[in-house]
């Protein structure tokens, strides 16, 4: 068998979309003639943690492990919640961000390039150049964000010779909050210019969405292939729906993510519609920031919101498939259009409608409309939106509210791994 070192931040216990990907490659990977090898830190400070995604860690996987010397840590001693939310990609606008948020948004752009865990880099390729020297790996694989991650692929690269593919979950230089970030001019160069090292010394880049592969066909000759997140078949029976009207959005929705124009429509079909009023219920599992919730209070909304926080995958898989209508939600941006957030693909296999809210032209758009499971609707179409969701009402009160999915089997996350595995 071909063996792969994956080098990742993200590993159970870790909770949240970033941990998925890698840990669901791994559980297929030896079915395609791949064994792969988990680097990860020994004591990493993750914002959430799934103790439950422990069991699904195949017992034949080796895992190594190295300690980590993160600033969040110390964060922690300035303000607990703070540095959480901000270390969980919660960034507060900045007419809200207190100085503590304001000094750690400036330190964590200016003093940790390319992020917070980059004290990580030196010991690591020490580490993994001792092991490199000792064991015969055919590929080395790293995965960011972090990107910091990147760098240890690149020195290792540059020492030993080894192929290397660089998996980006997210863009580098393009992501949302690399501009809250506060960055000095030098900084931003410097920003810019390891991502170029990377990106043309990699052997081969993979992406998760068709507009992440073209912004980086403009930055770097190297091979580039997408390969999306994906879903598991789920083997179960499917749990009874809620009995109220349930828009439920699963997943972390942050200030960026406040889809106003779709409050106020539900608000109007509230005060329109007696039976919509006595029904319907808006579900908001996993992170929600506080601007999200002032909008929905101001709204008058407040009564019709079951706040209920992060819980288990399984818990959030079970959700998925109970809800009567699944809310989506993007960030209003071009920056964010080459983004397909990972319990996408979930949303789609689970059998609940898809209300997707959003600029045009994204990857989520076209998928969505490919494979039937949903509407897409931009930030201003208050009316089309408001008619979609009488019309899920109308099909939830026959008993007949049902996706009748296509094409979704090229997004299962066996698929996938024989993608990755052609690459290996």
């Amino acid at each position: 068998m071909k063996k792969a070192l994956i080098i990742t931040y993200y590993w159970p216990p870790a909770g949240g979309p970033g941990v998925q990907r890698w840990l669901k490659f791994v559980k297929y990977l030896p079915d395609y003639g791949v064994d792969p090898i988990v680097y990860c830190p020994e004591n990493p400070s993750y914002p959430i943690v799934d103790e439950s995604l422990l069991h699904e860690i195949p017992n034949t996987v080796q895992v190594l492990k190295q300690p980590i010397n993160e600033p969040y840590r110390f964060a922690k001693v300035l303000s607990q919640k703070k540095s959480k939310k901000i270390s969980s990609g919660v960034i507060p606008k900045p007419h809200n961000q207190t100085w503590v948020q304001k000094l750690m948004l400036y330190v964590r752009g200016n003093f940790f390039i390319p992020d917070a865990r980059k004290n990580w880099i030196k010991p690591s390729v020490a580490f993994l150049s001792e092991y490199l020297s000792q064991h015969q790996i055919d590929t080395l694989i790293t995965s960011g964000p972090p990107h910091s991650l990147h760098l240890i692929g690149l020195e290792l690269k540059a020492k030993f010779g080894i192929k290397w593919l660089a998996d980006f979950r997210d863009p580098w230089t393009t992501i949302g909050y690399h501009k809250q970030l506060k960055l000095t001019n030098s900084s931003q160069e410097k920003h810019l210019q390891l991502e170029r090292k990377v990106l043309q010394s990699a052997d081969h880049i993979i992406v998760t969405s068709d507009n992440t592969k073209k912004e980086f066909v403009l930055k770097t000759d190297s091979p580039i292939t997408v390969i999306t997140n994906g879903y598991d078949k789920v083997i179960q029976d499917q749990p009874a729906k809620d009995d109220q009207f349930t828009l439920s959005h699963i997943g972390s929705l942050l200030s960026e993510r406040n889809p106003l124009k779709l409050w106020e429509a539900i608000a109007e079909l509230i005060a329109e519609h007696p039976e919509f009023k006595d029904k319907f219920e808006l579900k908001l599992i996993g992170i929600t920031s506080e601007a999200v919730l002032e909008s929905l209070h101001h709204l008058g909304l407040s009564d019709y919101v079951k706040n209920i926080g992060y819980v288990s995958h399984k818990e959030a898989v079970i959700a998925q498939m109970t809800s009567r209508v699944l809310l989506m939600v993007e960030i209003d941006s071009e920056d964010t259009k080459v983004i397909i957030p990972g319990k996408f693909f979930e949303y789609m296999a689970s059998g609940t409608p898809i209300l997707a809210v959003g600029p045009k032209d994204t990857d989520v758009e076209r998928i969505l409309r490919n494979t039937n499971t949903g509407g897409y609707y931009y930030y201003d179409q208050k009316q089309q939106m408001k008619s979609q969701i009488l019309l899920y009402f109308e099909a939830y009160k026959t008993n007949s509210l049902f996706v009748n999915a296509r094409n979704l089997d090229q997004f299962t996350r066996k698929s996938l791994t024989a993608e990755l595995a052609k690459l290996v």
